[in-house]
């Protein structure tokens, strides 16, 4: 289906909050570890705010927002897991993967916000916006649906066998 080419482009998925439930973070290390045969990926952790029982959920956006936007170089690409993205396929996903290797960015950043979603500014400064699923998840279990995704976004780039059409 398609080739993928060596590619020096790396993928960093930031989330806000750690993951909580042993099955979900041995499921993400799973992918993680098959990710990396393919691509050079990363995974950071924003901590929840200390303060955050404590804001509106508008603060709230604005002062994650902020915390997001200071990880990101100038030069990253930053796509957004949001519910209100764009649906795809997964071959459409891997489609966009290689739209974005093949323009020769150093590295495209992902991001899943938190409970109330992103800021204006983070809207603003992303190229793109994914939804993976019309049914609503929690931030804990978009982080493990991602990852498989991802893996499989790898696999039909480099046509092995796990994804079947």
């Amino acid at each position: 289906m398609f080739l993928l080419y060596i590619c020096r482009m790396k993928v960093k998925l930031l989330q806000i909050g750690k993951t909580q439930q042993g099955y979900l973070v041995q499921g993400i290390e799973f992918y993680e570890q098959r990710i990396k045969n393919y691509i050079s990926f990363s995974m950071e952790t924003i901590p929840t705010l200390k303060q955050a029982a404590s804001l509106t959920a508008d603060q709230l956006k604005i002062k994650e927002g902020e915390l997001i936007l200071s990880k990101l170089r100038p030069d990253d690409r930053l796509s957004l897991l949001d519910e209100r993205g764009k649906s795809m396929t997964s071959v459409g996903f891997s489609e966009f993967l290689q739209g974005q290797m093949n323009q020769g960015h150093k590295q495209l950043v992902f991001v899943i916000g938190g409970a109330f979603g992103f800021s204006e500014a983070v809207y603003k400064k992303a190229i793109f916006q994914i939804s993976l699923s019309d049914m609503t998840f929690s931030h804990q279990v978009i982080r493990l649906l991602f990852m498989e995704q991802m893996y499989r976004a790898m696999t039909i780039l480099n046509n092995h066998p796990y994804h079947h059409e």
